[in-house]
């Protein structure tokens, strides 16, 4: 590190390892309810849609039945509109707290939104993952975080409206919906978590944890920072960032306590074999009917 960029980073225990804050302690718990509601809602899902199936009619007895299934899917549903309103929430504070605008966040250098520089890294990482480039100087954000991030909201939009629509199927009805919308809805939200739900324990999890630079589990999330060395090797241009507007110290955070690296790590490691499981029984599933 050089003379520069010490000087920015005041001493934080002489011996012990320097972290980055990378996500606020809200937004670890906001994604905690994001697996115990997503993994909730898929595996009860899942037992409907191959009810059939023998591997998940036995994961249904093993919950209580099918009738108890349903309670935890819908207790799981509420939950997903629960941390998805307390993030549009936590975005509105933000704004107005640091007395931006919506515009704002939009675009710019930290922006969620995907941009012709994701575009440009995408072709960037294809070309890496073959030996013909460089790895691009990822910022704050990836193309792949941006597009998980925006994965939610379709969800939400999606199989969450209609799973709405075949909760209280009467009540839409009555608004003026014909019938034969229940069944579409049946269809979209069956469909839709199907594809949702491969996604997230395959695609998902390969890029947060299964990549050979984070196997077997990228504990970040729940501790909310990461090692300034591996910071500055996955985060190049971020960090080049704050060292040109002299904002590294305030992002520099003392070391996770034992407790949250323990809970991280059997947390995660939870999340992820029940994730697996799932994902090999609906593999087995669709073998099973379509062989």
């Amino acid at each position: 590190m050089a003379n520069s960029e010490k000087s920015k980073i005041k001493n934080h225990g002489s011996n012990e390892e320097k972290y980055i804050w990378r996500f606020e302690p809200f937004l670890s718990f906001l994604h905690i309810l994001v697996i115990l509601s997503f993994l909730s809602l898929a595996i009860t899902g899942m037992t409907i849609k191959f009810a059939g199936v023998g591997i998940f009619q036995t994961a249904s007895k093993l919950m209580g039945g099918y009738e108890v299934t349903g309670y935890i899917h819908r207790l799981a549903a509420i939950i997903t509109f629960v941390y998805f309103i307390l993030h549009i929430g936590y975005l509105i504070k933000k704004v107005t707290k640091q007395n931006r605008t919506f515009k704002h966040m939009l675009s710019g250098e930290n922006s969620m939104v995907p941009n012709k520089r994701d575009w440009k890294e995408f072709i960037g990482t294809i070309k890496w993952f073959f030996g013909k480039g460089k790895r691009p100087n990822y910022g704050r954000w990836t193309y792949w975080e941006k597009f998980d991030y925006f994965a939610v909201f379709w969800g939400v939009a999606v199989i969450g409206s209609s799973g709405l629509i075949l909760w209280f199927p009467e009540f839409f009805t009555f608004l003026g919906l014909p019938g034969w919308f229940i069944n579409v809805a049946s269809i979209v939200h069956s469909d839709e978590a199907l594809l949702a739900t491969g996604f997230i324990f395959t695609i998902h999890f390969f890029n947060t944890h299964f990549r050979p630079d984070k196997f077997p589990m990228d504990n970040v999330i729940f501790t909310g920072r990461v090692p300034l060395e591996e910071f500055k090797k996955d985060r190049p241009r971020e960090y080049q960032i704050l060292i040109e507007n002299n904002k590294l110290e305030e992002r520099i955070a003392p070391p996770p306590p034992e407790w949250l690296v323990k809970f991280a790590k059997y947390f995660g490691f939870t999340a992820l074999s029940i994730g697996l499981i799932i994902v090999i029984m609906i593999i087995y599933a669709m073998i099973f009917l379509y062989k």
